[in-house]
């Protein structure tokens, strides 16, 4: 059949049912024509100056372009490797480690709850061993590396530095991030492990720890992106991600930790989304908002200690598998409002992605993307390009409103931990999350490819990544030999001093975790040991 005799079905936007188009996807009405009238001029300022609505350096990108990191991980150490190689000769400035699900959440390879994911969504690590053929050959010194990781986050930097120090490389050379952020765990994704309170220590740890450890690492990502991706607006996804912030800053305090210190080294992660302005306008407010929430609240004078600094990943939720080419438009338009919004770390999604690991050649496609936006296209060289235009100012004024008025309403809820606990939270997520799936289905909202301009018979685009049918048995068989080779004594004593310091409530446990990782000792064993001193969170149920 030719093309001219394909049956296209198109949106009949007469017989959609009827969506006000002047307004945003988080329900902020827009202006016809924006004005002078319609903005503050005095929240904008200058870019480098507080309070950084217009970016957080002055000179933007012109001193140093964004971080480009492709995310990626998948079966083996050594088939990981591999990837990250190819991925850093084809020009990717840094490393973005996908972990699979058992790692996240604890498990060793051998556990019967691990079996069947080992491998499929991220790379298995599940020991020091794993992590030095992960990184082998790789200059921990010159690279920076992203790690999505939240759970055992504590973990995997102990298991990262001890990797660093096998290398010979001094620990404040280290550059990059870890994530690192459980409580949007507990409202989005569903990684976690402990309750609440002992997760918060931990993270209060990696942080304190880090600042004298790792000085140029950023030890926690705020990470908003999960929630958009569950079902949020803008709107929430910033509000959300600014309560989470502002409760570590608070644990962080209460530990004694100096905020003119480890606010340097908190950083921020998101999702882009679709509707470019609000996109742009998104991270224009929280960066100005963040800026005057830790001046306000708690007095911070460094200019530096305010910065709000993020990465995105531009391409989650947003894909689709049908059409999947459409997806690489998508990812440039994501990508545009990000570099518009100020990011200063970019992950880009393979096309693909939506359905499958992505393969080399559209790993490669989604990068070129990066490159083609950074070095072709001239938004790079002017800080804040869109900065002065009446749209995006009023549209930055107006979601810095809403942002505010949503983190009031957790704080009258009683705060975000709180929130979480009895489940507020996630069952709000989750009533905006159904409402989102009945605008599509509705096609209230247009997602082309889903639930217009469909083309009959249509069929899945590119190649197919493979994953080998052997990596599982070869990362089971790594772990027995590991179990085989490593000293069983020093593991024990290893985790015994863990398992002492988690009982009590005033010792950093990092350095307790890096000896565990230098001995060997396993994810599942780490894990495991805080459990037998903490507990489970236990999901609460809200009717």
């Amino acid at each position: 059949m030719s093309v001219a005799e394909k049956r296209f079905e198109f949106v009949e936007l007469e017989k959609a049912p009827p969506t006000p188009l002047a307004v945003t996807p988080s329900g902020i009405p827009l202006p016809v024509v924006a004005t002078a009238a319609d903005h503050d001029p005095r929240s904008e300022g200058l870019p480098g100056q507080f309070p950084f609505t217009r970016g957080v350096f002055a000179d933007g990108y012109q001193g140093r372009l964004w971080t480009m990191r492709q995310y990626a991980g998948f079966a083996s150490a050594k088939e990981s490797n591999r990837r990250y190689k190819f991925l850093l000769e084809s020009g990717q400035t840094g490393l973005s480690v996908a972990l699979d699900l058992p790692t996240q959440c604890g498990y060793d390879p051998t556990d019967p709850m691990a079996r069947p994911e080992v491998g499929k969504v991220g790379v298995s690590l599940a020991s020091l061993a794993d992590m030095e053929i992960l990184f082998d050959g790789i200059d921990l010194a010159r690279v920076s590396t992203s790690f999505t990781i939240n759970g055992t986050a504590a973990m995997i930097y102990a298991m990262y530095l001890a990797c660093a120090d096998k290398q010979g490389v001094p620990r404040e050379k280290l550059t990059g991030t870890i994530q690192n952020d459980i409580l949007k765990e507990y409202v989005a994704r569903g990684t976690w492990i402990f309750p609440v309170r002992p997760s918060l220590r931990l993270i209060a740890d990696t942080v304190l720890y880090a600042n004298d450890a790792t000085p140029r690492f950023n030890p926690i990502s705020v990470a908003g992106a999960h929630v958009r991706d569950a079902g949020c607006t803008a709107v929430e996804e910033m509000a959300y991600t600014l309560a989470n912030g502002l409760a570590y800053v608070e644990e962080l305090i209460r530990r004694g930790g100096d905020i003119e210190k480890f606010a340097k080294r908190m950083s921020f992660f998101f999702y882009v989304h679709m509707d470019f302005f609000e996109e742009v306008c998104k991270f224009r407010a929280a960066r100005r908002l963040w800026a005057r929430l830790l001046k306000e609240r708690y007095g911070v004078k460094d200019e530096m200690a305010l910065m709000f600094r993020f990465g995105v990943v531009c391409g989650g939720s947003s894909l689709t598998a049908a059409q999947p080419y459409n997806n690489i438009v998508r990812v440039a338009v994501e990508l545009m409002a990000a570099v518009m919004g100020g990011v200063q770390s970019v992950f880009t999604a393979a096309f693909d992605e939506a359905f499958q690991i992505p393969t080399e050649f559209s790993a490669e496609l989604a990068l070129r993307t990066q490159q083609v936006i950074a070095y072709e296209s001239g938004i790079a060289k002017s800080v804040d390009p869109l900065g002065g235009s009446h749209l995006v100012e009023f549209l930055t004024d107006r979601m810095e409103e809403e942002i505010r008025k949503v983190m009031g309403e957790i704080d009258a809820y009683g705060g975000v931990v709180k929130a979480i606990e009895e489940g507020w939270l996630q069952a709000r997520l989750a009533a905006r999350a159904l409402e989102r799936k009945m605008a599509i289905d509705e096609r209230r909202n247009i997602v082309v490819g889903v639930n217009a301009f469909q083309t009959e018979g249509e069929k899945m685009a590119g190649e197919t990544f493979r994953l080998d049918p052997n990596a599982r048995r070869s990362v089971l068989e790594a772990f027995a030999a590991l179990q085989e080779r490593r000293d069983a004594a020093a593991v024990e004593t290893s985790l015994s001093r863990l398992s002492e310091a988690a009982a009590g409530e005033r010792e950093n446990l990092l350095p307790y975790l890096v000896d565990c990782c230098h001995a060997y000792a396993t994810i599942g064993e780490m894990a495991g040991r805080l459990k037998k001193e903490w507990g489970s969170f236990r999901e609460p149920i809200r009717l």
